[in-house]
């Protein structure tokens, strides 16, 4: 039943995270994720169902005591009934303060994961500043702070701990006089000496059983923990049934904003505010704007990573609201500013739910110059790939992101700076493909070198969340603009001025 129980838990807070929207990450720490899925998870796979066992069996153990002594001496019942109000008051006074402090110690224990993690795979850039004493000082910071908790929760259990040993104690030496006074003929001798030596051991197993079960109390702080991350708010709805999208869509890539506005949580400030244009179907865009602009929640709201807080967007004459999120995004193309892999092999990363054959990935790996790299390693398409890739250098990884790309033959492609963390090289052989393998898509790419722009049909200007131009590069330069004022800028920013 333990088992079952801690299995509905871990599968509940595993749906909810992966169902969860993006604002949910935007403000949620990682190391408050881990704690719930690692100490909070721990208590109600282990420490819970354990010490249940074990505080039943003590209840039982102090339960067999009384019904011994009672029974041998029962003039003792007048002295039991007082003991046992007294550990029950004790008990709950206790719990109102230590179930705060477990709260507490839980809370402050999420900070340390969450720096430590960050720590960890920012490491290259605290040694290259020189931060090391920084973080570690920070480190020091927050572990006592979490000791701090700590320290007071083992000091309750010590307050309760001393106040039920004394009490008992009392209980005992009181019950030996009592029953030393009583006239022999009220208790036989050997009763009052077998009760004693109960009485003696009832001290200390009455103390335990109150303690577990306060300890059971606490720990149920991680369960509602848990609780808390199983009813988080959950996206859209990842297929819809009824609103499935048209077998070939979209067909031409026609794309119209409608007084879009986006907003990242309730109650923050616009971050779209009211974009309204169209985009001819195979027509290039690039987006450029300053940073802050929204140029990359423009493209977080295609894919619904943010839902539209007013506006639509339409494509192809279709509303992409009604369609479920995997119907949606499935069709897109994306490559993205830091290229993603997972651990697995080369075939795995390309094509991860099997849809093609050897020879249409071979194909693929051969147009974005792949090809003799993966068939000089042992495993050709089966080669292993790190975690994140790292046995692949960068631009090999965003060309391996432009053939899963290649493979599914969106109209739609979307790039978010893709080219801003590869050498000019591997730039110039990304922009030959998309050239020519995607001639006839809609590209709609954020540009984070100006010249990559020069080439697109038109470029769309971000402003503070508005589209404050929109027309060909050439127009544009011809007038007092603000892109006229961004390539100047990026051309004083290249001169060294």
């Amino acid at each position: 039943m333990g088992l079952k129980t801690a299995q509905v838990f871990f599968k509940q807070i595993l749906h909810s995270i992966l169902h969860a929207p993006m604002s949910f990450f935007d403000t949620t720490p990682s190391g408050r994720i881990l704690s719930r899925a690692s100490t909070d998870q721990t208590n109600v796979d282990i420490l819970i169902p354990l010490f249940v066992n074990i505080t039943l069996a003590m209840y039982f153990t102090v339960l067999g005591i009384f019904i011994i002594t009672c029974q041998n001496a029962w003039p003792t019942v007048f002295l039991l009934i007082p003991l046992v109000w007294l550990n029950i008051w004790y008990r709950g006074y206790y719990l109102t303060s230590s179930r705060e402090l477990t709260r507490l110690d839980s809370i402050t224990k999420a900070p340390i994961i969450h720096h430590f993690s960050e720590s960890i795979s920012g490491v290259m850039t605290i040694r290259s500043f020189r931060k090391q004493e920084t973080f570690c000082e920070e480190n020091v910071k927050r572990v006592n702070g979490n000791l701090r908790m700590d320290f007071h929760n083992y000091g309750s259990n010590e307050w309760l701990g001393f106040r039920l040993e004394l009490l008992g104690s009392f209980i005992c030496c009181f019950s030996a006089l009592f029953m030393i006074m009583l006239p022999s003929n009220v208790i036989k001798p050997e009763n009052v000496g077998l009760s004693l030596s109960y009485g003696l051991s009832l001290n200390g197993v009455m103390f335990f059983a109150v303690y577990m079960s306060c300890f059971i109390e606490n720990k149920m702080v991680s369960v509602e923990r848990i609780k808390q991350f199983t009813n988080i708010p959950s996206e859209s709805a990842w297929k819809i049934k009824d609103c499935l999208p048209p077998p070939n869509w979209p067909v031409h890539g026609n794309v119209e904003l409608k007084d879009l506005k986006v907003r990242y949580r309730q109650n923050t400030p616009l971050v779209l505010k009211g974009i309204t244009l169209s985009i001819a179907g195979g027509e290039k865009i690039g987006v450029v704007g300053r940073t802050g602009g929204g140029k990359s929640t423009l493209i977080q709201v295609f894919f619904r990573l943010v839902e539209p807080s007013g506006g639509r967007i339409i494509i192809d004459g279709i509303d992409i609201s009604i369609f479920g999120l995997h119907d949606l995004r499935s069709r897109f193309g994306i490559i993205p500013q830091e290229p993603v892999l997972f651990e697995g092999t080369v075939r795995s990363n390309i094509d991860p739910i099997g849809e093609y054959t050897d020879e249409e990935i071979w194909k693929s790996l051969e147009r974005c110059q792949l090809k003799e790299v993966v068939a000089s390693k042992p495993g050709k398409l089966d080669s292993l790939v790190a975690d994140n890739g790292e046995n692949w250098s960068v631009g090999q990884r965003q060309l391996l992101c432009l053939g899963r790309v290649m493979l599914k033959r969106s109209r739609l492609l979307f790039m978010d700076e893709a080219t801003a963390s590869v050498d000019s090289h591997t730039d110039a052989v990304i922009q030959k493909i998309i050239r020519e393998d995607f001639a006839t898509c809609t590209i709609i790419s954020i540009a984070h070198r100006i010249p990559t722009v020069m080439d697109c049909d038109r470029v769309l200007v971000m402003d503070a969340g508005r589209a404050k131009e929109f027309d060909k590069p050439s127009r544009l330069l011809q007038r007092r603009s603000l892109f006229a004022a961004l390539v100047q800028e990026y051309a004083n920013r290249s001169a060294g001025l």
